[in-house]
């Protein structure tokens, strides 16, 4: 059955980029160029669609497709790019060709939009875990309080959800202040071992500052299987810190508590500024925080319908905007979403 889904995977495959190399070679415009894009490559493409369908396939095949994934991914935008500077060149030839240029008028300038920082993060991110065999899993925003709160050991009288308590919509349904709902939704469909992040907006009712919103970005990190490991969890992040900040990058995990894993840690990695000698960045310490993470707690394990006995898993958690701004040496969080276009030009 896996290797006849994996076939049928890889030929859709296959047949995606087929289909967009033969459109972008026929695009007659930008416009038409744009439309492969978004069919292709948008949120809602369908190279997007067939990430969301890797969970059909065995553990152990998911790192090698996700891989093939961004192969495909890759040459696409490869030839967009070639196909878009063509166009470009055969459009200025006939510009020249057919227009005199009144040297007296002012410059027209064209704005040319492009991807968010947190965006091209987010990309960033994606590409790392799904290259591991992770899938990407979206979760609604508006959550119920269970899912929230409960599900993840943190019942209506503990200290964690005084921190966290803040927008509800009735007394059992809030916006969401982390994204681990996900995660509690994809553990109770039961269908294991489990190997995904969920990307999302929160809401929390924060101080605002230089590094707080009331609105931000997490990805939450899961995985579930049979004899799985503390060493795994620090296998996988370190792995993780190496191809977003760099080959050299070292990772240091502190003790630490969170209600739903135990043991849990936080985890610095060395500034990739100075190589962890000191400097303005980390703040003359040579390591900078990025996340948190664990072990799943039994208990939650066990809400979600899961044998602790016989499966473990690891979780983490990472702000998309602490990794934008470390990535760009943002100094302030609000830039982000001012749409300041000085400050977005830049990307």
């Amino acid at each position: 059955m896996s290797n006849h889904t994996n076939h049928r995977m890889n030929e859709v495959l296959r047949k995606i980029q087929e289909e967009a190399l033969k459109q972008i070679k026929e695009a007659t415009g930008l416009d038409s160029l744009n439309d492969v894009r978004v069919q292709k490559l948008g949120k809602k493409g369908e190279l997007t669609a067939i990430m969301k369908n890797m969970r059909e396939l065995p553990p152990e095949e998911r790192p090698a497709f996700g891989q093939m994934v961004n192969s495909v991914r890759k040459e696409i935008e490869t030839a967009m790019e070639e196909k878009k500077q063509s166009l470009a060149a055969i459009a200025r030839q006939m510009q020249l060709q057919s227009e005199t240029i009144d040297v007296t008028l002012p410059a027209k300038k064209t704005g040319l939009g492009h991807r968010h920082p947190n965006s091209i993060a987010l990309e960033e991110v994606e590409r790392i875990f799904v290259g591991m065999g992770y899938e990407v899993v979206d979760g609604p925003e508006v959550e119920k309080d269970y899912y929230n709160f409960e599900a993840l050991n943190i019942p209506a009288n503990h200290p964690a959800k005084d921190e966290q308590d803040t927008f509800y919509i009735t007394k059992d349904i809030l916006l969401r202040t982390q994204t681990s709902g996900v995660q509690v939704h994809s553990m109770e469909k039961g269908k294991l071992p489990i190997r995904m992040i969920a990307p999302g907006r929160v809401f929390r009712a924060d101080e605002l500052d230089a590094t707080h919103s009331p609105n931000f970005h997490q990805v939450e990190g899961l995985v579930i299987d049979k004899h799985v490991t503390f060493a795994d969890l620090k296998g996988t992040l370190a792995e993780f810190a190496r191809q977003l900040f760099g080959k050299d990058t070292k990772v240091k995990f502190r003790p630490h508590h969170f209600p739903f894993t135990e043991p849990s840690a936080e985890v610095d990695v060395t500034c990739f500024k100075c190589g962890g000698k000191g400097c303005r960045m980390c703040k003359g310490e040579g390591w900078i925080e990025i996340l948190g993470c664990g072990m799943v707690h039994p208990h939650v394990l066990e809400m979600s319908g899961i044998d602790p006995d016989e499966y473990q898993g690891f979780a983490f958690g990472v702000g998309l905007e602490r990794i934008a701004m470390l990535k760009y040496e943002i100094d302030d969080m609000h830039h982000l979403y001012e749409n300041d276009i000085r400050f977005l030009k830049q990307f």
